[in-house]
């Protein structure tokens, strides 16, 4: 099974996986920019879970690449008051970033020996 990571970026939880993009509310980076996904709330790595709580410590790290900044799909709202001949139409576009997620990690445990 492959490693995934369940991560929460721009206010929603997202589960990731290795070398696949994601879109993610617009982030402040430039094209090309990498940066690293610090609030983990779960991984699974060759069958072994770990679960935070609610985050998971700097054990694990996700590393993202922004790929570009899209718009998202139009959202059209119609209102209108029956009897009254009153209509309005408006609309939006979500601005997006496209990410892509490269690595998901376990740093390496410092060992540390004290003798007494």
């Amino acid at each position: 099974m492959k490693s995934y990571a369940i991560v929460q970026a721009s206010g929603k939880q997202f589960w990731v996986e290795e070398k696949r993009f994601y879109d993610f509310d617009k982030l402040p980076l430039d094209r090309g920019d990498n940066f690293v996904l610090n609030q983990i709330l779960l991984v699974n790595q060759k069958d072994s879970v770990a679960i935070g709580t609610p985050f998971l410590d700097s054990t694990y790290t996700v590393e993202a690449t922004v790929l570009r900044h899209l718009s998202g799909p139009k959202i059209r709202v119609y209102k209108m008051r029956s009897k009254k001949k009153t209509r309005k139409t408006f609309g939006s576009r979500r601005k997006l970033t496209r990410v892509l997620i490269n690595k998901i990690q376990q740093k390496a445990s410092k060992n540390v020996s004290c003798h007494l």
